[in-house]
């Protein structure tokens, strides 16, 4: 496990490749996948079944995820298509990634007792496009008051190298989101621009992980890295409310 934390009642957590690929569209045997999936479960604490996860397609969708397993776009039996996701309830949430951001939220409701949760996958296109900010104004429509976000393990500014028409466009759409690699060609820094975007928001992000070349996925090998292997592997930001989802019969500490 990369990382964990926790803050009012609920908790987060990255996995790493120690996990192993947590991804049913990549093209890995689905048995797999799915042992990789309930390994998790079991690791976190949680029922069988109760982690959910999305299709993500590099929009900026949000959908409203309940315990029952429905949300809003799609079957119980289908993740729902989309990049970000809500939990009113506690249900545990999970956002794959390889490269990309995965932000991860907690919001406390004043009244509630349980703290409004939620996960975010924020690629270049996602991050320019909103859905970042689609996520915030999802979670304040919700009653959020107080908002911490978590943003995870992905590709640093100084090896995120883009084409030089890429990095204006995207300076232009999202100022400060262009920059220079450490081998001085263009590159993108999503990581440092999602921080500045979301503490515009009035957003709380987690100090982990300020240091972004500790956390990037190019240069950890402990990490998956698209960029660095072609890998088909993806690795998950975690959201969830432990005493809600624990195994039948496991008594709370």
């Amino acid at each position: 496990m990369w990382f964990t934390d926790r803050l009012v009642g609920a908790a987060v957590a990255f996995t790493d490749a120690t996990e192993g690929n947590l991804a049913a569209h990549t093209g890995e045997d689905p048995a797999d996948v799915a042992a990789h999936r309930r390994a998790l479960e079991v690791e976190l604490g949680l029922a069988d079944g109760s982690l959910r996860y999305m299709h993500q397609v590099h929009g900026t969708d949000v959908v409203t995820v309940a315990s029952d397993g429905c949300a809003s776009r799609a079957t119980a039996r289908e993740d729902p298509v989309a990049d970000a996701a809500i939990s009113e309830d506690g249900t545990p949430l999970a956002v794959l990634t390889a490269d990309c951001l995965p932000v991860v939220f907690v919001a406390e409701r004043p009244g509630a007792d349980i703290a409004l949760l939620a996960v975010a996958h924020a690629g270049r296109r996602g991050l320019l496009d909103g859905v970042l900010q689609n996520t915030v104004g999802a979670l304040r429509e919700r009653g959020a008051a107080t908002l911490t976000a978590w943003i995870g393990p992905a590709i640093c500014g100084g090896c995120y190298e883009v084409p030089e028409d890429m990095r204006a466009e995207s300076g232009r759409v999202l100022p400060g989101v262009d920059t220079e690699t450490s081998w001085h060609s263009p590159g993108l820094d999503l990581p440092g621009a999602a921080r500045r975007l979301l503490e515009e928001l009035r957003v709380r992000v987690a100090d982990t992980g300020s240091t972004r070349s500790d956390w990037c996925t190019l240069e950890n090998t402990e990490l998956y890295s698209y960029r660095r292997d072609k890998t088909t592997s993806r690795h998950a930001g975690v959201v969830w409310v432990p005493s809600a989802f624990e195994p039948a019969g496991k008594e709370t500490p």
